[in-house]
């Protein structure tokens, strides 16, 4: 069967490409005085660690994320209106990350943490819930899938996504309360997603 996604797929790598570049902007270089000493640069620098932390973080969940639409396209042979849209929302969220990792980098430190922990955590849920949108999309219609396709690999890949979805909710709720918890739950998430996705051997083609 001719593989039609090419295009998505092409386009969509390349929103992931701007996505994770764009998350270095929020790296500064520190504006010290003529005459400061290495002491003071490293001083600054090391000031500036909720930065690397929420570089980190949102790098490596958009790495996660890119992967795991890599392998779910391996799955998607044809495409319908519906499916583009569902794949489009992803592609917008995930362009998102950017803000709220600024907003943790910025805010980590002050009284807003909780704020900008909540909102960072919050995109999670809904980048979960896009990709449970867009597997939904491709399963509806079995002529979209890869041909040969059992029904236990969708089942798998479907419980992969569903059992994301609590876990980041829980992780949001938990934002309001307790913000480092929860973000060392996204942390875990996508330590999950990386060893998950090489157990789904059925995706390799």
């Amino acid at each position: 069967m001719e593989k039609e996604t090419e295009r998505i797929e092409a386009f969509s790598d390349g929103v992931f490409a701007i996505s994770v570049t764009l998350l270095v902007l929020e790296l500064h270089v520190p504006e010290l005085k003529d005459g400061d000493t290495p002491v003071h640069l490293l001083e600054e620098l090391k000031m500036q660690w909720p930065g690397y932390i929420a570089f980190v973080i949102s790098f490596f969940s958009i790495f996660i994320i890119w992967v795991n639409h890599h392998k779910v396209f391996k799955q998607i042979y044809k495409r319908n209106t519906g499916l583009m849209f569902a794949n489009g929302l992803i592609l917008f969220l995930v362009s998102l990350v950017s803000f709220p990792s600024a907003l943790l980098a910025r805010f980590f430190l002050t009284d807003s943490k909780q704020l900008s922990v909540t909102i960072y955590t919050g995109l999670f849920v809904l980048i979960n819930l896009a990709f449970n949108l867009l597997w939904q999309q491709a399963t509806a219609d079995k002529k979209l899938l890869r041909p040969g396709i059992s029904d236990a690999a969708i089942m798998q890949l479907r419980n992969n996504y569903l059992y994301g979805f609590p876990t980041y909710l829980i992780a949001f709720v938990l934002s309001f309360f307790y913000p480092d918890p929860a973000l060392l739950i996204c942390v875990l998430l996508w330590i999950f997603w990386a060893v998950s996705s090489k157990k789904i051997n059925f995706i390799q083609t």
